[in-house]
């Protein structure tokens, strides 16, 4: 586990999705055995490994990866990683023959996220890359919603993503300043946009175009040492998307935007029978034969409760921490041998949205997506 000192790498992948599959005794395939992981951590400071060791009862930690690849004790490589180290990292594993789990974007270009895919298949190597939003509680409820036919046909879809990321000088900063530095990797869309993309193909269909905005609304940023910097990567971005069947999304997304919705992240899906809007956990609904039929008069003013109007879907099952239950998936597929699909083409894919984004708002048009293969 490469990178577990960071946040990402060690709040959800190590402590809530490793070490709970560890505690919990393993994963169960599917003939009723189990399967067991141990961590091997791996970072650049000795001292915060055997810190985050000895609070968590690991035996295993090094700063030297290669020697770690070159252990044959070791099966899997798993990535959390900033972006401008990561493919020099999954290089090396996949030449080591490793099986790989990683966070995204894969690479900073399509084309070396594409490269890496081949190699991957080129050695044989399973490979997963993480769609976590995908095991959101509401995006879950959402599926289900689809998969029952509720919607009828989809006819869009509206993403509002974000929350305001303070600036750094009167209060800290609740992001890293590499985030707004396009030199170090950093910008929303790049963030962003390949949560997006999977979200999107695989519940409502493929990307077929993208046109952005990107936008960067404050310049003015300290640092974590409160010293003050130049922003140079986007902190906010407003999307179309065009996706297979003629449905249109459009999401924003911001670190530069006051919440006034229920969760830090809400889509609202239309379709001829009923529309539906989720969260991270809720979800609500309004069927067609629910619908009110609102009448437009600018000169009264409107005091129906649209709010009421709306039913929530209940609960009716138990959900994990989403990284936990790919972990799970990603484990179960490796020990089983089977097809998985989040691979690094999928990842891919979403590296080439992120930089049709980009593109798109540097020229001022519509980005055509281009489908990507291995061969």
């Amino acid at each position: 586990m490469n990178g577990v000192s960071g946040r990402m790498g060690y709040r959800q992948h190590l402590v809530r999705s490793i070490l709970a599959i560890r505690d919990a005794g393993g994963v169960e395939l599917p003939d009723g055995s189990k399967v067991t992981v141990r961590p091997l951590l791996v970072g650049r400071s000795e001292a915060k490994l055997a810190e985050i060791a000895a609070q968590h009862g690991i035996a295993d930690y090094t700063t030297d990866l290669d020697a770690a690849l070159a252990d044959p004790q070791w099966e899997i490589y798993a990535d959390f990683l900033v972006t401008k180290a990561r493919a020099t990292a999954l290089r090396k594993a996949i030449a080591a023959g490793k099986a790989i789990y990683t966070e995204k974007p894969t690479a900073e270009s399509v084309e070396e996220a594409l490269e890496l895919a081949r190699l991957a298949a080129a050695a044989g190597v399973k490979t997963g890359v993480v769609h976590d939003k995908l095991y959101l509680p509401g995006l879950q409820k959402l599926k289900r919603l689809i998969d029952s036919g509720f919607f009828g046909r989809i006819l869009s879809v509206r993403g509002e993503f974000g929350y305001w990321v303070f600036e750094g000088d009167w209060q800290p900063a609740q992001r890293p300043s590499w985030n707004y530095r396009a030199e170090d990797g950093g910008g929303i869309i790049v963030d962003m946009f390949p949560h997006w993309n999977y979200v999107l193909e695989n519940l409502f269909g493929e990307v077929k175009s993208v046109y952005s905005q990107a936008s960067i609304h404050i310049a003015d940023r300290w640092d974590e040492k409160g010293e003050r910097y130049d922003a140079t990567a986007e902190d906010a971005a407003y999307g179309i998307f065009e996706l297979d069947g003629g449905i249109v999304a459009q999401i924003n997304s911001s670190w530069t935007t006051r919440v006034n919705r229920d969760e830090l992240v809400e889509f609202h899906v239309d379709g001829t029978h009923g529309s539906a809007v989720v969260g991270l956990f809720g979800a609500k609904i309004q069927p067609r034969n629910a619908t009110p039929k609102p009448v437009w008069n600018p000169d009264l003013e409107d005091t129906h409760d649209y709010d009421g109007d709306w039913q929530k879907v209940p609960t009716n099952d138990v959900f994990l921490n989403g990284f936990r239950q790919q972990w799970e998936e990603y484990l179960v597929s490796y020990v089983e041998g089977t097809d998985y699909a989040f691979d690094l083409l999928a990842g891919a894919r979403g590296v080439l949205l992120a930089e049709a984004g980009l593109e798109s708002s540097k020229t001022g048009a519509k980005v055509v997506l281009p489908a990507l293969a291995l061969d």
